[in-house]
């Protein structure tokens, strides 16, 4: 049994279709949603969503955070950022989180917490990621 899923980032519909089964990860923990499943919304942190389409076809795709709504209809990502494991680009991210590095080290006090946060973000990204693409054992 499937149910609709639609995932949408701000640059475009990243994907849509028929789903068995999708993996979320939530602030609270990661969750699967299955067809039937009792409506709630959550909001998405930085991970990998995991997709199972109707046809057998599976899709990993990472999200830099977002909104998930479970609906009778089927579920619903906003993503603040999506893009497909296999077009991450590895590179650009790790430069990244040294940017955000060199940024908290030079932080004020009263910016050292937000600075904290997005680096956490970015270093768990890259973890997903890698574990996504099978560069961790």
């Amino acid at each position: 049994m499937s149910f609709q899923f639609e995932l949408v980032a701000p640059e475009a519909l990243i994907l849509s279709g028929e789903a068995e089964q999708v993996v979320v990860p939530g602030v609270e923990g990661y969750f699967t949603v299955l067809a039937d499943h009792a409506p709630f919304m959550s909001t998405v942190k930085p991970g990998i969503i995991d997709v199972q389409l109707e046809d057998g076809t599976k899709k990993s795709v990472f999200v830099r955070g977002g909104f998930a709504d479970v609906s009778p209809d089927g579920l619903t990502v906003l993503a603040e950022h999506a893009v497909f494991v296999d077009d991450f680009d590895l590179e650009a991210h790790e430069k990244e989180i040294e940017e955000a590095r060199e940024a908290h080290a030079k932080a004020e006090p009263h910016e050292r917490e937000e600075a904290a946060n997005l680096l956490a973000d970015l270093e768990d990204s890259l973890t997903a990621i890698r574990h996504a693409k099978g560069l961790v054992h």
